[in-house]
């Protein structure tokens, strides 16, 4: 799977989204792709190449239906899915590749709604239109249902974000630190990888350690403030990342 900025980049061409959404429905050759596009198959040949490349297209070579030299078809090889959220105090871009395995497989991470639908295409080669159409219903009623929820939660976050941010920028004074907290607040439950983050801000490494102190001593206290308790537990307990007084975070 190629990274985010190649997906973004091969996508952002029309006449190639126009070739994968062909090529999702039946395999294609390129002659056929320039006919129906309305383009060149010169054009076509150098946007293929570039999907192959990166590993989204693959070409396989089929005999000539009148008796000439063997000729390349081309079929999807990604499975992936983008993710692009924005508004006032919310930027995400995230690309994530789609499970694989059998229908079976995936019944333990689907909804209840698919589940049926899972164990009614297990094990067979073949259905018919009639039964997909039904089937191929269901699973965007389930994924409208599941965007629906999924759009309310991302409204709530950039609220949440919104009235953090306000805080963020009154008890912060320095850009570093605030970006630091920012950072944090991007992936709440993932440890930041401080060498990145160094780099990113173009700051030494014991400047980085010393905003990060900064900040999860703030968040001590206020928790603190809050609840009128401090962090203490045994050793091995699982506390926030940024809890850990002996944080071993050393940049190298």
């Amino acid at each position: 799977m190629g990274d985010l900025d190649t997906t973004l980049n091969l996508l952002q061409n029309k006449v190639r989204r126009q070739i994968l959404e062909r090529l999702v429905r039946e395999p294609h050759y390129p002659m056929q792709l320039a006919d129906r596009i309305g383009v060149s198959q010169q054009a076509i040949m150098k946007h293929l190449k570039l999907l192959e490349s990166s590993d989204f297209v693959v070409k396989m070579k089929v005999a000539s239906s009148i008796g000439g030299p063997p000729k390349n078809i081309y079929s999807i090889q990604q499975a992936i899915s983008l993710r692009i959220d924005l508004g006032p105090d919310l930027f995400t871009c995230e690309q994530r590749k789609l499970p694989s395995g059998g229908p079976m497989r995936l019944s333990n991470q689907l909804p209840k709604p698919a589940i049926g639908v899972a164990e009614a295409v297990s094990g067979r080669k073949k259905i018919s239109l009639s039964e997909g159409m039904s089937h191929l219903g269901e699973i965007t009623s389930a994924l409208d249902d599941i965007d629906e929820q999924r759009d309310a939660l991302i409204a709530l976050h950039q609220v949440v974000k919104h009235k953090i941010s306000s805080s963020v920028d009154s008890e912060f004074d320095s850009y570093e630190t605030r970006a630091v907290v920012h950072k944090m607040l991007e992936s709440p439950r993932s440890q930041l990888n401080l060498k990145a983050l160094s780099q990113e801000l173009r700051l030494g490494a014991s400047a980085t350690e010393e905003i990060m102190d900064t900040v999860r001593l703030r968040l001590l206290r206020e928790i603190g403030e809050k609840s009128g308790y401090i962090f203490a537990a045994p050793e091995g307990t699982d506390l926030p990342w940024w809890a850990m007084l002996e944080l071993k975070r050393k940049i190298n």
